[in-house]
């Protein structure tokens, strides 16, 4: 089995439309697919699944009042089962460490090909460990600043995680690391490679634990939202700052439209590959869902092979929004060359957002001057 979580550092960047589009994908091409709603405190996937709300869920499974096969649920769609949710649960920070090690427990001994986590935004530290049940997790950003800044800052959190968890408590390594964390202004300084070279110092042994995870410590990204071909060059700026600050390659899955038409096949209750497979936003997650079959059997024998691969598919990236773009640029071209969209629609149409674009500047305008008026007050964010 297979397993993917799926996760983000932002909220509203697409993860739980790709967890449920992903696992539709995946089950059409004959795989055994489990998708599981991690996102306790704020479960939505089962609306993107086009699923009813179901009255049992982890809460029921946790709190004893069901088994965890009992609140499975099958999907009607080919080969894909669920797990729902429960937002009874406020969270990943109140799951006891017990409550966590038996679903996972439980979630690992099912019967499948893929096992897709949507897990919740941010960095708890359940996020974090339910991330690293695999090395391949994948982390969904949109081409907005704060998306990529807290797209680096979750994997920068993971690979904390990871160190943490190679260093046992009052051993030397741990020691150092303790002590490093009680000093914020050193620990924003210290990178990856630089605590490295000083936990070899003091805990070689343990050091090469954490590096032999590291090595094999394989995320993958996808950039959803672009509007624009030159959106994905921003996920180089996570790929370069993951190389030299965090000792990690990143692999490309790939990019993702902005598209309305997904909210068009939400208020329909259906998933978006079914509601309309031709789209281009369709088109792109069946794109990443080829890539995750045929990685099933890729192997790294080494670190240079690895980062070798992840230039690959960078650069397959680039040229996939390009051909997406002009895609989505020659579809325009075609409505207007039919009659179905004249260039008075069109103006009409950049009226409208140049209106909207306007108000929102206002808004942002009016929301600056009231923070700034707060802060003046003595108002601390």
């Amino acid at each position: 089995m297979q397993i993917i979580p799926i996760a983000s550092g932002k909220g509203g960047v697409g993860k739980s439309l790709l967890s449920a589009n992903l696992a539709i994908a995946l089950g059409q091409a004959g795989k055994n697919v489990l998708v599981a709603d991690l996102d306790l405190g704020a479960s939505n996937l089962h609306l993107v699944l086009g699923q009813q709300s179901n009255a049992h869920g982890i809460g029921t499974f946790l709190s004893g009042n069901s088994s965890f096969e009992n609140i499975i649920v099958n999907t009607g769609y080919p080969n894909v089962r669920f797990v729902p949710g429960d937002s009874e649960i406020p969270g990943f920070a109140a799951l006891k460490a017990s409550d966590k090690n038996s679903l996972i427990k439980n979630m690992l001994k099912m019967d499948a090909d893929y096992l897709i986590l949507d897990l919740g935004a941010g960095t708890h530290l359940g996020i974090l460990d339910f991330f690293l049940l695999s090395p391949q997790g994948i982390v969904v950003t949109a081409p907005s600043v704060t998306a990529i800044l807290n797209a680096y800052l979750f994997l920068k959190n993971v690979v904390f995680r990871m160190l943490y968890g190679a260093f046992k408590r009052n051993s030397p390594g741990f020691k150092y690391l303790e002590k490093l964390k009680s000093d914020s202004a050193s620990m924003q300084r210290m990178y990856i490679p630089r605590i490295i070279t000083e936990l070899e110092k003091v805990d070689s042994k343990n050091t090469e634990l954490f590096l032999s995870n590291l090595r094999k410590f394989k995320p993958r990204l996808i950039m959803n939202m672009l509007d624009d071909p030159k959106d994905a060059d921003k996920a180089l700026k996570i790929r370069r700052s993951c190389q030299e600050y965090l000792n990690i390659n990143l692999e490309h899955l790939g990019v993702i439209y902005r598209d309305t038409i997904q909210d068009t096949a939400l208020a329909s209750r259906l998933p978006v590959i079914l509601y309309k497979p031709h789209a281009m936003i369709s088109q792109a997650i069946y794109r990443i869902a080829d890539k995750i079959l045929q990685s099933e059997t890729e192997t790294f024998q080494n670190a240079a092979d690895y980062a070798e691969y992840t230039d690959e598919t960078f650069q397959s990236a680039e040229l996939e929004a390009e051909t997406d773009f002009r895609s989505k640029m020659g579809y325009i071209e075609d409505l207007i060359g039919s009659e179905a969209l004249s260039m008075s629609d069109i103006a009409e149409m950049l009226k409208s957002q140049q209106y909207e674009i306007s108000v929102l500047k206002k808004e942002n305008a009016l929301l600056k001057r009231k923070i700034k008026t707060a802060l003046e007050q003595g108002y601390r964010i």
